[in-house]
């Protein structure tokens, strides 16, 4: 076999892992193997294709890590509207006891806690879920 062909067999390979685990970053590595391919078949000695399939990999790389699919957002799922659909509705509050009340919500009691900002004398009424901690409903007005 060629040294190119060689290059996009192991750039293949890297192709096919990616698609098992979810990645970008090892498709990144295989853009630098074809690179290392295209050096080859540009007859470029053995050194200098693995310098060139190690720059575009390591740059290719370091550009997804630059973007914003490189990241993780890293968002708490428990004031995520997107993951709790609690987060938003509104609950009505009969009596508060010391910041902290019990409101029947969607067939069962849960406790309720005034998020911190929140006006300090709470006085009965309709709130709206800002957060959800276990069993505990984080409310503002």
């Amino acid at each position: 076999m060629s040294d190119w062909s060689m290059w996009l067999l192991a750039a293949g390979v890297l192709v096919v892992l990616e698609l098992l685990t979810g990645t970008f970053y090892l498709l990144m590595i295989a853009i630098g193997l074809a690179a290392g391919a295209a050096a080859a078949f540009a007859c470029a000695s053995g050194p200098l294709q693995t310098v060139i399939a190690a720059v575009v990999g390591v740059l290719a790389t370091g550009l997804l890590y630059r973007s914003k699919y490189g990241r993780h957002t890293g968002v708490d799922a428990a004031v995520d509207p997107n993951v709790n659909m609690d987060i938003g509705q509104t609950v009505s509050v009969p009596a508060w006891q010391d910041g902290v009340a019990r409101v029947m919500y969607r067939g069962a009691l849960w406790d309720v806690e005034l998020a911190p900002g929140a006006t300090p004398l709470a006085a009965p009424g309709l709130y709206t879920i800002r957060e959800v901690r276990g069993s505990r409903l984080i409310v503002g007005a």
